[in-house]
């Protein structure tokens, strides 16, 4: 779901910036549930990319699916976020969930929420871009909250929730691990279709309860991570891509 676009370096630049800079903050926010054992600056810096560029592959996609609706307002919802959902997953998965790095159950929630944040940097940075093209400063203004508020915690808390669900099954054989983030997927797409057709339909009525059902499941997600970051580590793990057993050098486990 995206904005006509208007283009202009100077725009294009205050844009970037600040569908980034926010985003740069949640993401601070959230590697220090991983401070312990932080992952390589490159990976996240290549996942976050890959989150920007999710957004651009799902910008033609969803304009498509608009183009050629097959439903109402709930389905075209439905059909977007099934979009974004896979797009992020599949582009985590390509960038890090099949690397060496992806070797302890936190670190599916860190990759995961990383990649959310580089496509909500993105997104975000579209939707400022029209306003702030027409030097509509409080538009701008409150757009980008609404944004930074809004638009990002749901990217965060979809991803998350598919990142805590890896996480819990870090140490299942391979189809478990399948079976479960594809249910997670589903639970993702669920609620971020719930989060934009709950805003749409109520005309803004019930923003603030929206916003706070949001954050609860927020919380919940960080409490889960404290739980993730407790499980008893495992002297071999079935290796997330390959199904081959490794074993973890004592020294990287957690006491």
């Amino acid at each position: 779901m995206y904005p006509d676009i208007l283009t202009t370096p100077g725009t294009l630049f205050l844009a970037l910036l600040g569908g980034i800079l926010p985003a740069t903050f949640w993401l601070w926010f959230w590697l220090k549930e991983d401070r312990l054992h932080p992952e390589p600056r490159g990976l996240l810096i290549m996942s976050f990319l890959a989150g920007m560029l999710a957004t651009a592959l799902a910008f033609p996609i969803e304009k498509f699916i608009a183009g050629h609706p097959v439903g109402g307002t709930l389905m075209l919802l439905s059909l977007w976020s099934v979009v974004e959902e896979t797009l992020k997953f599949a582009a985590i998965y390509l960038v890090a969930l099949r690397t060496k790095y992806f070797d302890e159950p936190i670190d599916a929630v860190i990759y995961l929420v990383t990649i959310a944040l580089g496509f909500a940097a993105l997104e975000n940075a579209l939707f400022i871009w029209n306003p702030l093209g027409q030097g509509d400063a409080l538009a701008t203004i409150t757009l980008g909250n609404f944004r930074f508020v809004g638009a990002t915690l749901l990217h965060v808390a979809a991803s998350g929730l598919i990142g805590v669900s890896l996480a819990l099954t870090f140490y299942k054989r391979r189809w478990v691990r399948m079976v479960i983030a594809l249910i997670a997927l589903c639970g993702a797409s669920i609620l971020h279709t719930w989060f934009n057709f709950s805003i749409i339909s109520s005309k803004g009525d019930f923003l603030y309860g929206v916003f706070v059902g949001l954050w609860i499941f927020i919380i919940g997600i960080l409490l889960l991570c404290e739980k993730i970051k407790r499980m008893a580590p495992r002297s071999h793990v079935e290796h997330p891509h390959t199904g081959i057993i490794i074993t973890i050098p004592p020294k990287t486990i957690s006491p």
